[in-house]
C-alpha cells in the first residue's frame, strides 16, 4: 500500500509545486487559447475528486463533494489552494494508512466505474486522472507564464 500512497504524495506534491511556480497569481485563473479550464479549477476538481472517492467513499470522512463549484469557483488565492493541496494529502495519507494489501481486490462500494470494480483500479483510475490534470497545468503554465 505503501507504493500507492508514495505516487498520490509525490503527485500531489507536484501538483503544489506547479500552482506555486506561477509568477502571476493570477494567472492561476486564465484561461488561454481552446484550454477550458483553469488551473485553479483543475487543482480544486483533483482535490474534490480525491477526497470524495477516497475521503468520502473508502474513509467515511464526511466528505461532501460541490463538482460544479470545481467548475465554478474563481479567484481562489493560491494560498487557499494549497491548503487544500495539503489537506488532500493528508487524508491520502491517512487512507492509505489504514489499508492492507488485502483490500486490493475489495470492491469498491460504488458503482461509478462499472460493476465490481476493485480498489486496485480504483488506485489505478485515480492516479491517472490525477496526472492526466497535472500535465494539463504544467502545459498551461508553460505557455501563459513564461
Amino acid at each position: 500500500m505503501n507504493s500507492y500512497k508514495q505516487l498520490y504524495i509525490d503527485f500531489l506534491n507536484a501538483l503544489k509545486t506547479e500552482i506555486s511556480s506561477y509568477k502571476n497569481e493570477g494567472n492561476i485563473w486564465k484561461l488561454e487559447g481552446s484550454i477550458s479550464n483553469t488551473p485553479g479549477n483543475l487543482c480544486l476538481h483533483i482535490c474534490g475528486n480525491l477526497n470524495h472517492f477516497y475521503g468520502a467513499v473508502i474513509g467515511n470522512t464526511g466528505y461532501v463533494r460541490d463538482r460544479d463549484l470545481e467548475f465554478s469557483a474563481r479567484n481562489v488565492s493560491r494560498k487557499d489552494l494549497i491548503k487544500g493541496i495539503e489537506d488532500t494529502k493528508k487524508m491520502i495519507e491517512n487512507i492509505f494508512d489504514g489499508l492492507t494489501l488485502n483490500d486490493v481486490n475489495k470492491i469498491y462500494p460504488i458503482d461509478k466505474f462499472g460493476d465490481n470494480i476493485t480498489y486496485g483500479f480504483i488506485f489505478s483510475r485515480l492516479i491517472s486522472h490525477l496526472t492526466y490534470h497535472l500535465g494539463q497545468i504544467n502545459y498551461h503554465r508553460r505557455i501563459l507564464d513564461n
